[in-house]
């Protein structure tokens, strides 16, 4: 008898579990179909690099390397006094700084030149934090807090998560038109703790 009780209650848990990876599943896909919806209204973006985008980019913004940065990031609390700090000593440096070789060198770096590596569309990347700091980057970027700019803002959207999608130009230092699209960051459980900018050559899509 005690035998069957412990199976039926393993059950119940096990199904218990199930239905509550599937609520949380159910979320992250509903914001998914909010993003491809956002994607496709872009007047900016071409037809192409909604494509590229609902087809490669989306499935980043769970990426599990990039999730994980950025709730291990989040947890130290910076306070966005602290972060303005590091940012100030970031675009006045004249050389190379620890905090540079970090943010390029990391897991979350390592995991954006695999996807640059994938996608040769696919240029300067970085994933950012709950206030816009950087998380990891293959390419130095000019600032380390993003949080002031629509690239961040639209993206993170308070922690509702949307698209941001910025026009194309030319990239004097590389040659190459460059065109940024940024996205959410979705923990499992439906929530937005961040956000990644992908930088694209529109002409290689």
């Amino acid at each position: 008898m005690r035998k069957w009780v412990v199976v039926l209650c393993s059950a119940i848990l096990l199904a218990s579990l199930v239905a509550h990876v599937q609520a949380e599943d159910s979320k992250v896909t509903a914001l998914k179909e909010r993003l491809t919806a956002e994607i496709d209204s872009a007047g900016n973006a071409s037809d192409a690099m909604k494509t590229f985008a609902k087809t490669n980019l989306i499935p980043q913004c769970t990426n599990p390397v990039f999730v994980e940065a950025v709730k291990a990031q989040n947890a130290t609390n910076q306070s966005l006094d602290q972060i303005k700090q590091v940012d100030q000593e970031w675009t006045e440096a004249e050389d190379e700084l620890p905090i540079h070789q970090e943010l390029t060198s990391n897991a979350c770096a390592e995991e954006i030149r695999k996807i640059c590596q994938q996608f040769s569309a696919v240029g300067e990347t970085f994933v950012m934090d709950n206030q816009g700091a950087n998380v990891g980057q293959n390419e130095l970027t000019s600032d380390y807090w993003q949080g002031d700019e629509p690239k961040w803002q639209d993206a993170y959207r308070d922690g509702t998560g949307g698209v941001a999608v910025s026009e194309a130009k030319l990239d004097k230092s590389t040659g190459e038109v460059d065109q940024k699209m940024s996205l959410p960051i979705i923990d499992a459980d439906g929530s937005v703790i961040g956000a990644v900018c992908f930088g694209m050559n529109p002409n290689a899509l």
